[in-house]
């Protein structure tokens, strides 16, 4: 199997291998597997690595920057930050979905936009950085990311129950309460995908998908959230 030009991935990942080689593996669907006659390895083994690094760089920041909190509320805020929803969203954030090597019927069934196959690349790419570079450079990467997405770490991440952290957000500044709108559901009855919009006073915060409408309420808030911590949405004064 020839190497894919990793040149675009790498300069979103803001990292260079120095082994492509190990890029390309943390991107191997074990799919793969099970469509070439030979040997194929493929990114499970990197995917375990990378979650003992995220681990471990994720509990010495929260460790670090919360010295009042006990180990209870330490080990939820990992736990909310490294659940397979945060996990995917970082690794759409960085297009990862568009690298991944997979078998075709994989391809066909959707597998670039699978939650579990875009955290688990994640994790696997987090332990190809790891041994190509380093604690430092896997450590400089996961926390860029995380920055982004939440913020400088400055109040322990509550993301268990999105709408009730929005509705608590949102309440400070005005009265009203969030409005959950279902805008499109598709799919068999076996089968079904929602697409909820969630908005205050007017104005639309974020868009959630799920396969029940409580998970795409949910999913709606969790965008609001972000999108007001990131400063791209601002409370309504």
């Amino acid at each position: 199997m020839s190497a894919p030009d990793f040149t675009a991935l790498q300069e979103k990942l803001g990292y260079t291998f120095r082994e492509s080689t190990l890029l390309q593996l943390a991107l191997t669907h074990p799919s793969i597997a099970h469509e070439q006659e030979v040997v194929v390895p493929h990114n499970q083994r990197l995917e375990f690595l990378g979650d003992a690094v995220l681990g471990l760089i994720l509990t010495h920041e929260l460790y670090e920057r919360f010295p009042d909190f006990g180990e209870g509320p330490l080990t939820k805020a990992r736990a909310e930050l490294v659940n397979q929803r945060s996990l995917a969203e970082q690794s759409r954030r960085l297009d990862l979905g568009e690298f991944l090597i997979m078998s075709r019927g994989e391809l066909a069934q959707g597998g670039p936009q699978r939650a579990s196959s875009l955290a688990d690349a994640y994790e696997a790419v987090i332990g190809a950085i790891f041994l190509d570079g380093g604690y430092d450079a896997s450590r400089d990467f996961v926390l860029r990311c995380f920055r982004d997405s939440f913020g400088e770490f400055t109040a322990i991440p509550n993301l268990s129950n999105p709408k009730g952290e929005l509705q608590e957000m949102l309440q400070a500044t005005s009265s009203e309460a969030p409005r959950y709108e279902i805008t499109t559901a598709s799919g068999p009855d076996h089968d079904r995908s929602f697409e909820c919009a969630v908005f205050h006073e007017g104005r639309e915060l974020g868009r959630g998908r799920g396969k029940s409408k409580r998970t795409a309420e949910s999913e709606a808030a969790l965008a609001a959230l972000l999108a007001l911590k990131n400063g791209r949405q601002t409370p309504a004064s």
